[in-house]
């Protein structure tokens, strides 16, 4: 099996490093990475963090992908990737500082994505981040027509998936428990939201 390759990864992994090395600190130790795809944004990424474990999960047809990746990084601090589907599983039992995701949403359907970030609410302690990457609608609209189009391809593919509105993403975020930190804008249309996990209200 030769390892799984994306020219959007590399494209836009400089770019995604350049704000997770604002976001993510010392006192970062544990990173889950949600829907790790090829795999090679766990391999480029955790070289650049390493104090801190990754660990890449994605439903289980990717896996064997992302094992090539990892393999070939060598990388102490970069862990062997673990299924997750976020429809049916919960996230593995550590302690996460920071949950990274990047181009899912538009991927899954709105009802998974709704589940993914319960999940994160849930699992997610006090002070720590979530990070979340790639096209979003803002006031109903899209911010460029390659993106409106893109949507038409997807929905084509699979009608229950989509670029999503920035607004119920927000919404649920915060339904969940955390404040929006920061939304950068991107290269090729994308944006990286940033959001804190607030304290729990029992």
């Amino acid at each position: 099996m030769n390892k799984p390759f994306s020219a959007a990864c590399e494209r836009n992994r400089d770019p995604i490093l350049k704000v997770l090395e604002q976001v993510i600190t010392p006192k970062d130790l544990r990173l889950l990475e949600i829907g790790a795809g090829t795999g090679q944004h766990a391999a480029y990424m955790a070289a650049h963090f390493p104090w801190m474990e990754w660990h890449p999960s994605d439903v289980g047809a990717n896996l064997a992908g992302i094992s090539l990746w990892v393999q070939e990084a060598g990388l102490f601090n970069l862990q062997k990737p673990v299924r997750l589907d976020v429809s049916t599983d919960d996230f593995p039992k550590l302690k996460f500082d920071v949950v990274y995701t990047a181009n899912t949403f538009h991927i899954m359907s709105w009802k998974d994505c709704k589940s993914c970030m319960k999940l994160m609410g849930k699992r997610l302690r006090e002070g720590s981040r979530a990070i979340i990457y790639g096209p979003f609608k803002y006031n109903g609209g899209f911010t460029s027509e390659s993106n409106a189009a893109f949507d038409v391809s997807l929905k084509e593919n699979d009608p229950t998936s989509g670029i999503r509105a920035f607004e119920d993403v927000n919404n649920a975020m915060v339904k969940n428990g955390f404040e929006l930190v920061d939304d950068h804008a991107m290269p090729a249309n994308n944006q990286l939201l940033v959001y804190r996990r607030l304290k729990f209200v029992g």
